[in-house]
């Protein structure tokens, strides 16, 4: 830690530097409310508690897992007041929609990429010729474009030209 002037903390530049990210990222974070906003030298400088090292490393994780910064900011602020009546762990109820949406997600790049394979396996060359043929792999007709029960399939827009 720094010492400047009595105070303890870091300075901006230490507090990106060792979260990996940068000085704007950190401002960012901390006009969107993310971020504590951090004691200043009589110079004006920020100084940063340590912790704030980790809470931009876990905002940075959550956006990988695909939260965005609205949702970081609840599940943080649900963290910080948790002890106000709330019932259950806010943070395992988002993860469990978020990995539904991730495993639906995979499900629908799985269909994708099982369709690519059987096109290439076919020698799909001309998407004109293909769907002209009896064993054409790519979904042109209109079976392909429902679910089953009638509903138009997430995929077809994807997977038809």
């Amino acid at each position: 830690m720094s010492g400047l002037s009595g105070l303890s903390g870091l300075r901006s530049g230490e507090v990106a530097s060792a979260a990996g990210v940068n000085r704007q990222t950190l401002r960012y974070y901390e006009r969107r409310g993310l971020l504590a906003e951090p004691s200043r030298t009589p110079g004006g400088h920020r100084l940063y508690p340590a912790e704030t090292v980790t809470a931009l490393r876990v905002i940075k994780a959550a956006q990988r897992l695909g939260f965005s910064l609205a949702e970081v900011a609840e599940l943080l602020d649900a963290g910080r007041y948790r002890h106000r009546g709330r019932s259950g762990s806010e943070l395992a109820q988002r993860a469990a929609v978020r990995l539904a949406e991730v495993q639906a997600r995979i499900a629908d790049l799985t269909v994708i990429a099982d369709t690519l394979r059987a096109a290439l396996d076919a020698g799909c060359a001309d998407l004109i010729v293909c769907a002209s043929q009896p064993g054409c792999p790519l979904p042109f007709d209109s079976a392909a474009d429902s679910d089953g029960d009638g509903q138009r399939s997430r995929l077809a827009p994807v997977l038809t030209c």
